[in-house]
């Protein structure tokens, strides 16, 4: 169901960040191309990473995450950073939202990173209670979320 992306994705990646962009109410600020992607994800030096859900049945992408390597002063080691994650309507309460979450814990827990770390738009109630309900606990001054510990784990693991 989950699989890192390839250069063949980067069309349907591009799509769905479009498609993210539209649900978020900012169509108008998504202007990245396909090239950008395509080089920020499999350039020389790949700035970001990619996974992809695909429905179980046909194959076909049904969402997505892209993320980054960030690092923590305080805790001395990387996280990631989700920077995005998308489930397209028709395939949301399937669980590819958490297969998405749940690799990326799992390489977090498997090379030692202590942080994932997301944000959300306050208004997007759906998405904080399904945060929530996986042990991210919001940061208040940022409204980020964040899984550390012991709720890392249990979801890497």
């Amino acid at each position: 169901m989950i699989r890192t992306a390839t250069p063949a994705d980067v069309s349907v990646i591009h799509a769905m960040v479009r498609e993210l962009a539209d649900y978020e109410k900012a169509l108008h600020e998504a202007r990245a191309t396909e090239e950008q992607l395509r080089e920020a994800l499999f350039g020389e030096r790949p700035a970001a990473f990619a996974h992809i859900a695909e429905d179980g049945t046909t194959g076909e992408p049904v969402g997505f995450c892209l993320w980054f390597l960030n690092f923590s002063t305080w805790r001395g080691v990387h996280g990631i950073y989700l920077e995005d994650l998308y489930v397209r309507p028709e395939a949301r309460g399937g669980g590819h939202g958490k297969a998405l979450l749940t690799e990326l814990a799992r390489i977090c827990v498997e090379r030692g990173y202590e942080r994932l770390e997301w944000s959300v738009l306050d208004w997007n109630e759906p998405s904080i209670n399904f945060y929530k309900a996986l042990g991210a606990a919001p940061q208040d001054e940022w409204t980020v979320y964040r899984l550390t510990d012991e709720a890392l784990a249990r979801l890497g693991s």
